[in-house]
């Protein structure tokens, strides 16, 4: 057994309190929220609130105007994969295994909607939207929350497909089977892993959006984000703590379900097309 240098203990040391100033940097926000939510009041210089209660979670629950806003979150986001897989999936298999003019140029393009500040991309999007009629519908919003999922549809996608060994689908073809049945059964079983990273991404991405939503749905659509608006101007930041909290649930569950995909390193292969 070697002694333990001064050298090792102090590099043990650093990485103890770098581990503790990340876990309080990610797991911080959280406790403060969690503590928020049940607390009566909570006044300084106080470390703990001053009382415990569920009143915040019922003023949440029996809000209409919440519960709406939780229930577009919950259409919205399914509807805006469904549309993107409907017209990425198909691009991206093309992408995998096509070359055609302007390829790159395409791929590198569809980076374009992320490489500006959106606000005055959604700006620019309302002004055609007036045009056609699509301020304040579902349809708009919908092509808004489209338009943030191109990237994670597109891309990781492209690479899972590419990622498919030739040979195998050259051995099924060999066997007899056609082009539909060697996708059915070789093709995308094996990218089917990329392919529901690049949903869950996509769906947070959806979930999460708020600013071309504002600008586009309000006040007739009020999605879970858009509403913290709301809730931080006009109400207890109490009740901000809760619906923050059920805001962060369905992404910590998906996350928490596609964790092996996206630590197996599936996620960054999604951007490693050529």
């Amino acid at each position: 057994m070697r002694p333990i240098t001064i050298g090792r203990l102090g590099g043990r040391t650093a990485t103890i309190v770098l581990l503790a100033a990340i876990a309080v940097f990610v797991l911080g926000p959280l406790v403060w929220l969690a503590m928020h939510a049940f607390a009566t009041t909570w006044t300084y210089p106080n470390l703990l609130p001053d009382g415990l209660t569920l009143r915040w979670w019922s003023v949440v629950f029996d809000n209409a105007q919440l519960g709406e806003a939780v229930r577009n979150s919950l259409f919205f986001a399914p509807v805006t994969v469904l549309v993107s897989a409907v017209i990425c999936l198909p691009a991206a298999y093309a992408f995998s295994r096509f070359e055609f003019p302007g390829r790159r140029i395409f791929l590198i393009g569809l980076f374009a909607t992320n490489a500006f500040p959106k606000m005055g991309l959604y700006v620019t999007m309302a002004s055609v939207f007036y045009g056609l009629h699509l301020m304040n519908t579902q349809l708009g919003i919908v092509i808004v929350h489209v338009i943030g999922t191109v990237v994670f549809m597109t891309w990781i996608p492209a690479a899972a497909f590419s990622s498919v060994p030739r040979n195998l689908e050259e051995a099924a073809r060999d066997a007899g089977a056609g082009k539909s049945l060697v996708f059915v059964r070789v093709t995308l079983p094996l990218a089917l892993p990329g392919i529901m990273v690049a949903i869950v991404m996509s769906f947070l991405a959806s979930f999460d959006e708020a600013q071309g939503t504002y600008l586009i749905g309000a006040p007739t659509y009020m999605t879970m984000p858009t509403e913290m608006y709301s809730l931080v101007l006009n109400y207890p930041k109490q009740v901000a703590a809760v619906f923050a909290i059920m805001l962060s649930v369905p992404s910590v569950a998906l996350l928490l379900l596609t964790r092996k995909y996206i630590m197996g390193g599936q996620l960054a292969e999604g951007f490693q097309i050529r």
